[in-house]
């Protein structure tokens, strides 16, 4: 498929989505750009003075930065594949998952404010950007999304009925039967006399 087919269908893709799933698409790529964004400062002692300069995500790639962009590329695929209709089941549900990768993703991002990559080499400092942040707020947002799909998606699921318990049956009128005798029983002292005997005076 050449170039244009291929993004006739990208752009034609939110349409085919819910308003959770648009968030959440705006919210990934929202997080995947934030990576060209200055994410890092980093301050070099030249002579008697400070030399500083901006680094992306994209100028220092660990395995943070790297996470971070999986997360969102991995989002935006799901995404799309469900535009196109694809069915697929997910463990927890599409909300679920796209929860877990924003949570994720902030915490990587959180983590990067006290293990800063090491940019500007000896004698140099490292700062956080505001690119930094908007990729935080961003993460934020793709777990924001989730959760919102997620409850959608309870909503959506149909319950099933619940199963009544039988009633218990009127009150009916007892009928008392008197058990067979057993073989060894007697039952002659148990039987009633066919005639009363005549009284001889």
């Amino acid at each position: 498929m050449n170039a244009g087919g291929i993004l006739r269908r990208i752009v034609a893709a939110p349409r085919a989505l819910g308003s959770e799933q648009q968030l959440a698409g705006l919210a990934a790529l929202a997080l995947l750009l934030s990576m060209l964004l200055p994410w890092y400062e980093k301050n070099v002692a030249r002579g008697n003075r400070f030399v500083s300069d901006t680094v992306s995500a994209f100028g220092t790639v660990s395995f943070v930065e790297a996470a971070v962009f999986l997360v969102a590329a991995g989002v935006l695929a799901l995404l799309f594949t469900r535009a196109e209709g694809r069915e697929y089941e997910l463990p927890g549900g599409d909300g679920t998952v796209v929860l877990g990768a924003g949570i994720w993703a902030a915490l990587l991002i959180f983590w990067r404010v006290f293990d800063r990559p090491d940019v500007a080499g000896d004698g140099g400092t490292v700062g956080i950007q505001w690119g930094f942040f908007i990729a935080f707020v961003a993460a934020g947002a793709l777990a924001s999304a989730g959760w919102r799909m997620r409850q959608h998606e309870r909503e959506a699921r149909p319950t099933p009925p619940r199963r009544r318990r039988p009633r218990a049956p009127e009150d009916e009128p007892t009928v008392h039967t008197r058990p067979a005798p057993s073989p060894d029983e007697d039952t002659t002292a148990r039987r009633a006399p066919d005639a009363a005997p005549d009284r001889l005076f």
